[in-house]
């Protein structure tokens, strides 16, 4: 019988790029795949902004209805869209390694600056909102929505000057002439996950289909680094529209991670560290999260949440 995975996937450019990227590890392994590509919320609702659609799966959850059918036996993610808690029916059963995972501001505009008084910056993201709030109150921001190339000729028709995006998908798409800054991580901590692509995977698949798929794909070190973030994110039970940021870094046998929340009006900003064995990772992530909840991120996050 013929070995064939069938692949799930958004079908914006940059979901087309990670997954076939993760069809040529298989391929390369011996493994036919098939292509299934569809839409998500996320993709569809293009009229508003992420907090307003809802936090729950707004770029995974019609992938993961077709795991649960099996229609089909992985699906292709940004580790960053993935939901910190996934229901008993599925999981996550590889990463890749980390692309650099931090934010870039990009324009055409060689010389701009976020020192540049009044400028205006596209963005959707509320964790960037917060944090130019917090650090650039000079600046004012606006939404921008869709796909990598749709927000690019946006800003090319003068909707705003720059973006702040994930480093991981301009450079991916090609787009690394238009970086004009590489943003600091203990400035613009990023979002979990960030720079990393995730393949989830159904219960129902064969336990050696699955483990043949994360044997050829998994990287291990990443894979300490993102159940530290993710057991981060879970325990503060905090969404992809929820201005929350987690970056853990492996030395070793040693994980750091950094994380935190912001308000939305950028002034409440708890930001903290902790280091442990990479083996206790989870509980570090859960850890951190604990104390940053204490230091005052569960006001915070209750606010949100109203």
């Amino acid at each position: 019988m013929e070995q064939k995975i069938k692949i799930g996937s958004r079908s914006s450019p940059l979901a087309l790029w990670q997954t076939h990227y993760i069809a040529g590890l298989l391929n390369e392994n011996g493994w036919k795949t098939e292509l299934i590509t569809m839409e998500t919320k996320g993709d569809k609702v293009l009229n508003a902004p992420f907090a307003a659609i809802g936090t729950k799966g707004l770029f995974t959850e019609e992938l993961e209805e077709r795991l649960k059918t099996g229609e089909i036996d992985i699906a292709v993610h940004s580790a960053k869209d993935m939901q910190s808690e996934l229901g008993e029916e599925l999981d996550i059963i590889a990463f890749t390694e980390r692309e650099l995972s931090n934010d870039v501001l990009v324009s055409f505009d060689k010389s701009f600056s976020l020192s540049n008084d009044g400028a205006l910056v596209g963005t959707s993201s509320t964790r960037r909102k917060a944090l130019l709030k917090h650090y650039f109150p000079n600046i004012y921001t606006t939404e921008a929505r869709g796909n990598l190339q749709t927000r690019m000729r946006k800003m090319e028709e003068g909707k705003y000057e720059a973006m702040i995006l994930a480093y991981a998908g301009v450079h991916r798409m090609d787009y690394n002439n238009f970086i004009v800054q590489k943003l600091p991580l203990d400035v613009f901590t990023p979002a979990v996950g960030q720079g990393s692509i995730a393949i989830e995977s159904s219960l129902n698949v064969p336990e050696e289909k699955r483990k043949t798929i994360r044997q050829i794909i998994n990287h291990v070190d990443t894979e300490y680094c993102l159940l530290t973030e993710r057991s981060f994110l879970r325990t503060l039970q905090g969404g992809c529209s929820i201005p929350v940021f987690g970056l853990a870094n492996l030395e070793g046998d040693t994980i750091t991670i950094t994380g935190g929340v912001i308000s939305l009006d950028g002034k409440q900003l708890i930001r903290e560290s902790l280091t442990g064995k990479k083996e206790e990772a989870e509980q570090l992530g859960k850890q951190l999260a604990e104390k940053v909840l204490n230091l005052g991120a569960d006001k915070i996050l209750a606010e949100l949440k109203k």
